[in-house]
């Protein structure tokens, strides 16, 4: 047990040690990425920010409404959606000459997803009153930014459903947002330093 710790722990500095390098070697890494983008999401009311974290990664959290459906019913209500996204597409992009500004790319993400009891409008999962549920899964997702603000973002996954008090069980995560991004974004094309 100890062995593999260590073995997983070795892997793990030396992705570091390789993400940091390409940091140094070319500015801050993230050539495509917004640096930081907030976004204000109107279809399902919320706000959302995503930080650009190395060479198309970035970590992001929104608060919203959502809805979580599994094995034993349904939730909907506040949510708190966290993401982990890798952008696998954003050179092909540039080569056909397409937009990248606002993180304008399809991505992979491991996702998290907490929906509150105290802000739970409605569900048909037998339980107590004040029961919370986790989402812990993979999502695939487009996200697309407009030259004038506007911003949709469209995912699909699947992944495990954990409840405090509630059944726990396999299910989809779908998402959609559709929203204005409030903060400043880069050039349409990137612009190297």
């Amino acid at each position: 047990m100890k062995k593999s710790i260590l073995i997983l722990l070795f892997f793990m500095v030396q992705f570091v040690q390789s993400q940091i390098r390409g940091v140094t070697e070319k500015g801050f890494g993230i050539v495509n990425l917004e640096k930081h983008q907030f976004k204000f999401d109107l279809f399902s009311p919320g706000i959302s920010y995503e930080f650009g974290l190395f060479r198309n990664q970035s970590v992001s959290t929104a608060l919203g409404l959502g809805m979580a459906t599994y094995e034993p019913g349904y939730v909907f209500g506040l949510a708190l959606n966290n993401r982990y996204r890798y952008y696998h597409n954003f050179q092909r992009r540039i080569d056909r000459d397409k937009n990248v500004s606002g993180n304008s790319g399809n991505y992979i993400a491991a996702a998290q997803a907490i929906f509150f009891s105290q802000a739970r409008l409605t569900t048909n999962v037998l339980g107590p009153d004040d029961f919370n549920v986790g989402f812990y899964g993979m999502v695939y997702g487009i996200q697309r930014t407009y030259p004038q603000g506007f911003n949709f973002n469209a995912e699909l996954g699947a992944g495990y459903y954990k409840g405090d008090g509630i059944p726990d069980g396999y299910g989809p995560l779908i998402g959609f947002t559709f929203g204005w991004v409030g903060t400043k974004r880069k050039p349409r094309k990137p612009v190297f330093d």
